[in-house]
């Protein structure tokens, strides 16, 4: 059985593949790590569309030519665990991009599905500059 250290270093590892997919412009990659299709997106004050119509908004927005997704950083994570299936996360991010810079907090809800670690609710929060 695994410990909560244990479940915690498990969504750390969700994340960090996700961030290293995103700097190599792999947005199915990236995107493998929510829910899917019913992950839910909340971002710029309204609840976004499907997996799918994320995943769209990523290339259309982010994937221009190689390089123009930008580099993605994480830190200050702070993992809850909730039960033996929930967890929350919530972390700064900072996107370093040719387009322009974009910082904030993410606040996420991690479901444990078929053992492995997703995340079900997105929260982008970004600073305005």
């Amino acid at each position: 059985m695994m410990t909560q250290d244990d479940e915690k270093q498990a969504i750390r590892d969700v994340i960090g593949v996700m961030q290293q997919a995103w700097n190599t412009g792999n947005f199915h990659g990236y995107m493998a790590g929510f829910a899917n299709p019913d992950v839910v997106f909340v971002s710029r004050g309204r609840v976004q569309k499907d997996w799918q119509a994320t995943l769209d908004h990523y290339i259309s927005d982010y994937g221009g030519s190689e390089g123009s997704q930008g580099q993605l950083t994480l830190s200050n994570i702070r993992i809850e665990i909730l039960c033996d299936d929930a967890a929350q996360l919530i972390s700064n991010y900072q996107l370093i991009r040719p387009a322009g810079n974009q910082t904030g907090v993410n606040t996420r809800l991690m479901r444990k599905r078929e053992g492995r670690w997703l995340i079900a609710l997105n929260h982008v929060s970004q600073i305005e500059m």
